[in-house]
């Protein structure tokens, strides 16, 4: 098991060139089932939820590898639509492979999956999504099995903008006969570049980033390359790294528009922001001020993947905030070890009551998720002292190479074996 070494107090000068995104990737990567053509993604970062959606393409039959930062995957041989229930644990994202998977054979069975420990994430709105399209679903035992004779465009109303449930749909009515209109539809990027790609392979889907997604259903996709967008997470929590330990730090190929949100609260915080082309530049030259208060929302609102690493800017800043977490119940876990670093924060329901303190002081730490766990890592860059991040496979799952651009503009972090 690995833990980060980290030696904190140094500003952060430099470049870091931004990876595609983890939430375009892993879609992307399911709808490859969908064609018998060959596909190549784009600088795909490196991580171990990359990693298992590949080893979950293998089971199906699908081959896949990496070659550099891109990943080429041929389905044509692919013949299950078993997903394994050991990586469905492992993975969350493996729900998306229905749609795909049903869609390809008419048929899919998958355990309910797993992924980060962040409070309940129902399916339920996938799985009313795919009857709407004519799929006979049965749960029984952990598992979901799915069959359909055939796949029929409907109308479909999501009782909330689900991210995933909006994909999931997507990628079970591009093959379907007739037309889908989703309604009330997630609006992320991510979904719209989920839209790009599948046209770039011969789909017709059209009005991803608005509330209505309308899909014409096609026989037969293609192949083709494709370059996912930037991941505006990873980006976000680069942006947060600098504005706590100070410096000045550019981000390459960083998508300002999709990030206007936390471009404003840091801009409130006190930084010094510019975002043009594909680059964001950052200037933190002194303590910060605190925001009065941050509410997660869907997009465009605050991304809830960036809420663990504004808590631990907030944490710093000189003044008090509020923080609402409104998309997930038990996204505070982090909190616990943040105090462990001398943070004052209070946790009530959905709320997190932020008093700043001018320092944190080094202690060791474990990641229990994915987000919660970068913000351990950014509070032990700006704390006094060393610390130690335990448990680092969580962060793992998001963050393609974290401590060597850290490191490349100024962070003293280490990756050592327990």
């Amino acid at each position: 098991m690995d833990k980060y070494i980290i030696n904190g107090g140094n500003r952060l000068c430099g470049k870091i060139r931004i990876q595609s995104a983890k939430n375009s990737v892993l879609p992307i990567l399911a709808a490859t089932v969908l064609t018998d053509e060959k596909v190549t993604i784009l600088n795909v970062p490196d991580i171990t939820d990359v990693r298992n959606m590949l080893r979950i393409l293998g089971c199906l039959g699908c081959r896949a590898q990496f070659d550099g930062n891109n990943v080429t995957i041929d389905s044509s041989s692919a013949v299950s639509y078993e997903i394994p229930r050991t990586l469905a644990h492992e993975l969350r994202s493996s729900v998306f492979l229905l749609g795909s998977v049903v869609s390809r054979f008419r048929k899919a069975k998958i355990a309910y999956p797993g992924g980060c420990d962040i409070g309940l994430r129902p399916i339920d709105l996938h799985l009313k999504g795919l009857k709407r399209l004519g799929v006979r679903i049965d749960e029984h035992n952990g598992y979901i099995s799915c069959e359909c004779d055939v796949l029929k465009g409907n109308e479909i109303m999501l009782d909330c903008p689900s991210v995933g449930a909006t994909e999931n749909i997507m990628l079970a009515a591009v093959t379907a006969e007739g037309t889908t209109v989703i309604k009330n539809a997630a609006r992320e990027p991510e979904i719209e570049d989920l839209q790009n790609f599948l046209n770039s392979v011969g789909a017709k889907v059209k009005g991803a980033g608005s509330g209505t997604i309308v899909i014409d259903g096609v026989k037969k996709l293609g192949g083709g390359v494709y370059q996912p967008i930037a991941d505006r997470i990873e980006a976000g929590t680069f942006l947060i790294a600098a504005a706590m330990c100070g410096g000045e730090v550019e981000l390459i190929g960083a998508n300002g528009e999709m990030l206007s949100s936390l471009l404003h609260k840091l801009y409130e915080n006190g930084c010094k922001i510019d975002a043009k082309d594909d680059k964001i530049s950052i200037v933190s030259d002194r303590r910060l001020r605190s925001v009065k208060s941050v509410e997660t929302q869907p997009y465009p609102g605050f991304p809830t993947d960036l809420q663990a690493q504004m808590t631990a800017l907030c944490a710093v800043s000189k003044g008090s905030s509020v923080i609402t977490e409104n998309l997930f119940e038990t996204r505070f876990k982090f909190v616990p070890e943040l105090r462990k670093m001398g943070a004052d924060i209070t946790v009530a329901d959905r709320c997190a009551f932020v008093r700043g303190v001018s320092r944190l002081r080094g202690a060791t730490v474990i990641a229990q998720d994915l987000r919660g766990g970068a913000a351990l890592v950014l509070a032990a860059l700006a704390a006094e002292g060393k610390s130690e991040v335990l448990d680092i496979s969580h962060i793992d799952r998001g963050y393609s190479g974290l401590e060597y651009k850290l490191r490349a503009v100024g962070g003293d972090i280490v990756r050592n074996s327990v």
